[in-house]
């Protein structure tokens, strides 16, 4: 196996994914914590804060520089949000030490910089800088202004956010502009110390990585000084069973738009962990793939939908329908929709749409180690659901899934929320 992982400390721990694949190392450090309203808005605004300087590069130019001199490296940083956490992310990429002009450790020089973005910041007067707070700040938001710019995402959000009205996951991951104005240097700072001291942190390696990089990373004096911790952060497991839904919530929203954005919300009353894969592949049949149900039957045969497909959300035992339609035709889309889900209900699929979506889920997971970040982002999922399947036992669980077990998942799909945004 390409793939060890090390709890350095209570609450930190080290994952190596050894590859020859790539020329390159990608280094990351997640910090995890659980989806707050009073933090989220913090949250986003201290991943972009963090990359402005550290204690040794003072400036984003230094910081770049530094990268550049290191034969290009590049840096990136962003905020997410995984079933009920919000995750603050930072990635370093650079050329592996085989493909340097000169025999000499970028690795460590890399982590080094990595480490002191995320734990060493610039600190003016017992705070972050002013200047790169109220800059951050700005740039939030507008950020979130400018969410209602890309339509289609925009109503997939609200779609959640009325699903999961009150609770952590209807929360917008870039948190909300009223919180701005509340938030200053020292207090963002405050919060960071804190944060810190809870927060759950996984550091990746991945690269055709020399034996003693876990060594390195151990010794590391600012890894040393980090303190063990009972980190606040949820595992990600739907533990308690949906309550069924009488009747679905109907949200219909207004904005300057030529063309209607229709999402369903689907509840899957099943949490049990072996039935998940049964749900992707029902999902795929349903309108995973240009062969799906709402593809062939919504789009191309009733031609009711410029797009028409649908994903499911694992972590939260979802599934969303998305499609773009002409306005007028809302009801005549919604009936034929729930036509599909009835058809899935009742048997109505061949064993070779059970193969081909097999084969398109088989591909898409297997093709997970042709992209470190992709490699990174499956294994860190697995830590935070608090298990491990590895790539080949996970395409042959799919490829197990029958025909009995995916009608049994579809009788258990229920319409939470039906999500319009119209003219």
């Amino acid at each position: 196996m390409n793939y060890e992982k090390e709890n350095l400390k209570e609450g930190i721990t080290i994952h190596k994914i050894k590859t020859n694949k790539f020329k390159t190392n990608l280094f990351a450090i997640f910090l995890s914590t659980k989806l707050d309203r009073n933090t989220v808005t913090k949250n986003a605004l201290l991943a972009a804060v963090l990359r402005r300087g550290t204690k040794k590069l003072a400036t984003q130019e230094e910081i770049s520089k530094a990268l550049e001199n290191m034969y290009g490296a590049s840096f990136d940083c962003g905020i997410e949000k995984t079933g009920d956490n919000h995750i603050l992310k930072f990635y370093l990429e650079s050329i592996n030490n085989d493909f340097l002009p000169a025999k000499e450790n970028l690795s460590k020089e890399c982590l080094d910089i990595l480490f002191d973005i995320v734990f060493n910041p610039y600190i003016e007067d017992g705070k972050f800088k002013n200047e790169y707070v109220e800059g951050e700040k700005e740039n939030l938001k507008q950020i979130i202004e400018g969410k209602i710019d890309n339509k289609a995402k925009y109503a997939y959000d609200r779609c959640i956010e009325e699903m999961y009205k009150n609770e952590p996951y209807g929360l917008y991951r870039y948190g909300y502009i009223e919180d701005l104005d509340n938030i200053d240097a020292q207090s963002l700072y405050n919060y960071y110390v804190e944060l810190i001291k809870n927060v759950k942190i996984d550091i990746f390696v991945s690269g055709d990585l020399e034996d003693e990089i876990m060594s390195e990373i151990k010794e590391n004096e600012t890894i040393m000084n980090l303190q063990p911790r009972t980190p606040i952060y949820n595992i990600n497991k739907e533990n308690d069973t949906k309550p069924l839904v009488e009747e679905p919530k109907v949200i219909s929203e207004s904005m300057q738009i030529t063309q209607g954005k229709l999402i369903l919300g689907l509840d899957v009353l099943d949490n049990r962990k072996e039935s998940k894969y049964a749900t992707s592949v029902y999902n795929v049949i349903l309108g995973g793939s240009a062969n799906s149900k709402m593809f062939q039957n919504v789009r191309e045969k009733a031609s009711l939908a410029y797009s028409a497909g649908s994903s499911y959300l694992r972590q939260k035992d979802n599934i969303f329908i998305k499609c773009g339609i002409d306005i007028p035709n809302y009801e005549k889309a919604l009936e034929l929709i729930k036509e599909q889900l009835k058809q899935m209900e009742n048997g109505d699929f061949t064993d070779e749409d059970i193969n081909n979506a097999q084969t398109i889920i088989a591909s898409s997971v297997g093709s997970i180690t042709e992209s470190q970040d992709s490699e990174i982002t499956y294994y860190f999922s697995q830590e935070l659901s608090d298990e491990f399947i590895s790539i080949e036992e996970y395409i042959k669980n799919i490829n197990s899934v029958n025909k009995e077990q995916i009608v049994e998942i579809a009788k258990k799909i229920q319409i939470n929320t039906i999500y319009f945004l119209k003219d």
